[in-house]
């Protein structure tokens, strides 16, 4: 009977359905939260993914290189040999054996050159020929050193080694070049950012101030906006205000930016929960006096320059 009358009295159904739709918006709001969150972490996964997938890429390159001077240093020694060859006797047998180390040389830089073998496994198997290809051309040297010792004096590495060299580090270069951008790519993503800047200046009441001169205070406002790949946290903005003769305005401490200490005019620090903050306000009570002029703003956090903006203000 007492629902009853709580469902018949008017006033009682209209807090039910409040308390009702209250309950409703908090849960939207939980679900949007763990989407929202799930979001950003299969995001920072895949980034990762692909910068350890660059990683593999160059890492399998540099190994590339390396194999492939050693091949082309391969080829150009036993061509040496080759043109001592002619000036000298030399059995079948070793000729034979030399013939086909070489031909095994030219197949394997062929196998190199192909993308779909470019794996760790494959790279091993052929350092591994390569050192059986180097027994044989010790063979080789030690059978031509028996017969003359005119094996003096080997080419110099040619011009196709200097040009394949010089392609393969290109491409080396290339892939560097790619990690960085990603590693570039993630670091803005994660930047907090700032919107909306404004400098201003006020009365000693609070009120905007026309002339500059007479300023009692001077407030910069901005917007944080929405970044869900910024980690939250505790987050202190630093604020520099420069005057139009290069000096810097008030003292508040330093703060690190670029490898050096900076001087700030004033601090503010705001808990950052990935979600839209408006109306951040920072304010500097004037201590000295002001000219008119262009003055400079800027804002800092977390080792990044937020905003550069310059004002002119009048008398």
């Amino acid at each position: 009977m007492e629902i009853k009358k709580l469902i018949d009295d008017p006033k009682a159904a209209l807090v039910i359905r409040i308390i009702a739709i209250v309950f409703a918006i908090l849960f939207v709001f939980m679900m949007w939260m763990f989407f929202s969150q799930n979001a950003r972490i299969k995001e920072a996964e895949a980034l990762n993914t692909e910068l350890q997938n660059v990683n593999e890429q160059l890492k399998l390159e540099n190994e590339q290189i390396q194999l492939n001077n050693e091949f082309q240093a391969l080829d150009d020694q036993f061509q040496a040999i080759e043109n001592q060859s002619l000036k000298v006797a030399v059995n079948d047998s070793i000729s034979k054996e030399y013939d086909k180390a070489k031909q095994r040389i030219e197949e394997l830089r062929k196998e190199l050159k192909n993308e779909k073998n470019k794996n760790s496994k494959r790279i091993k198997e052929l350092q591994s020929e390569i050192e059986t290809l180097k027994g044989i051309l010790r063979h080789y040297v030690e059978q031509i050193d028996s017969l003359s010792r005119e094996n003096a004096g080997l080419k110099a590495e040619n011009a196709e080694m200097r040009s394949k060299n010089t392609q393969l580090t290109t491409q080396m270069g290339e892939v560097s070049q790619q990690k960085k951008v990603l590693e570039e790519r993630m670091e803005l993503a994660e930047k907090l950012n700032v919107t909306g800047v404004t400098f201003s200046a006020l009365k000693k009441n609070g009120k905007n101030e026309k002339r500059i001169t007479k300023a009692k205070q001077l407030k910069v406002s901005f917007t944080i906006p929405q970044n869900n790949s910024t980690p939250v946290g505790v987050k202190n903005i630093y604020l520099r205000i420069t005057s139009p003769e290069g000096s810097l305005l008030g003292g508040a401490g330093t703060f690190a930016f670029e490898g050096t200490n900076l001087q700030c005019t004033a601090r503010k620090q705001i808990e950052y929960g990935g979600e839209e903050i408006p109306d951040v306000t920072i304010y500097w009570d004037v201590n000295t006096a002001l000219n008119t002029g262009e003055y400079l703003v800027e804002l800092f956090t977390d080792g990044y320059r937020l905003a550069s903006r310059r004002y002119t203000m009048n008398k």
